[in-house]
């Protein structure tokens, strides 16, 4: 087939992750495919960097410059299939397709909970300008039918899959050492774009109360200062680790005594967890979007309130005095990890749907 992602969003996270973790398989499958992105999007750059086949337009926002960059390029690369991911591209992709004849079928993936609005125009959104809806977990597309009125057969999840050649259990003590690392530290980390939501702020306030630990957070964004800010103000910055953005985050991962993601909105699957469960660590999190398709309580992982420092101090405490328990969660998530997150489920998945929404 020949497949073509459209992307405005200019940040980089797990819905950026994975329209590249996609495209890759799909490439090595033998499919076209094709990258639409803003020039000056991480996404974009990380096409270059990999070898994925793209085109830069300008969509990053709503106007008619972006629609008609998009028509230009969707009526020159004929494909069987567009698919689309943010709400901006996916309005320009939706109208461009519109105006082509013998357009190629529009499939709109939703990765995050945000609330559809339910008027007119979104109805036609999804109703009539897409083929298909994705969701990347069971409780979006309850959202999804229940916001837009579409029928269970026109929504499917497709939790987003992971490399388990690549992320997978390693030596913690090579992997401080590499990262220069104290060895003997009990190290809570978190992998996340450095956003309000994400809920690092809580694992900032909750680190006080836990004696001698290390609290490492891997990425970047737009909370960056505020984050670094507020580590001054409490005197941890000791006890703080902020490394901005790694291209290789598996060894931070392997490094780490617990992942806590302390989410409060916006969430459907975060690929972090999956990664840190395939890498055999323990996860502290919150019971947020559709975390809980992947993360059971007291079994995989400890669930803990949302906008909860107590509650988080509480849960970080506990994994800190009990190793037995952190063994514990760790290799049940292991397992799991090894059994559903796989890369290729979520490929044969997105291949049927393609398949069917392009038609014969």
């Amino acid at each position: 087939m020949r497949i073509v992602h459209t992307e405005s969003s200019c940040g980089w996270g797990g819905q950026e992750l994975r329209i590249i973790v996609e495209a890759e398989g799909m490439l090595a499958r033998g499919h076209e495919v094709c990258i639409v992105a803003p020039p000056e999007s991480r996404i974009f750059a990380e096409t270059r960097r990999r070898g994925i086949p793209s085109r830069s337009a300008p969509i990053a926002r709503k106007g008619l410059r972006g629609f008609w960059a998009l028509r230009r390029t969707l009526s020159e690369r004929w494909a069987d299939v567009v698919n689309s991911h943010s709400s901006t591209d996916s309005w320009l992709a939706a109208l461009a397709l519109a105006t082509l004849s013998a357009s190629p079928a529009l499939v709109r993936t939703r990765h995050v909970s945000t609330p559809i609005p339910g008027h007119a125009l979104n109805r036609w959104l999804y109703s009539g300008a897409a083929a298909h809806v994705v969701t990347t977990g069971e409780r979006l597309r309850e959202q999804v039918m229940r916001e837009t009125g579409l029928a269970a057969a026109r929504v499917t999840s497709v939790p987003t899959g992971i490399d388990l050649e690549r992320f997978a259990p390693g030596d913690r003590a090579q992997a401080r050492a590499r990262l220069g690392l104290p060895a003997d530290a009990f190290i809570v980390g978190i992998v996340a774009t450095l956003r309000s939501w994400k809920g690092h702020r809580y694992l900032v306030d909750a680190l006080a109360g836990v004696p001698e630990a290390l609290l490492v957070m891997v990425g970047d964004g737009p909370g960056a200062d505020n984050l670094r800010a507020q580590v001054k103000a409490l005197g941890v910055e000791p006890r703080v680790r902020i490394p901005g953005n790694q291209d290789d985050v598996v060894p931070w991962l392997q490094s780490f005594d617990v992942f806590a993601l302390p989410s409060y909105a916006n969430e459907g699957v975060p690929q972090a967890i999956m990664q840190a469960m395939a890498c055999r660590v323990p996860v502290v999190t919150t019971p947020v979007g559709s975390i809980g398709e992947i993360v059971s309580d007291g079994r995989t992982g400890l669930f803990v309130r949302a906008q909860d420092v107590e509650s988080l101090r509480a849960a970080l405490l506990r994994m800190r005095a009990e190793p037995a328990l952190r063994e514990r969660l760790a290799q049940a998530g292991y397992e799991q990890a090894r059994s559903r997150f796989g890369a290729r489920i979520m490929l044969d998945a997105m291949e049927r749907i393609f398949r069917a929404a392009a038609g014969p």
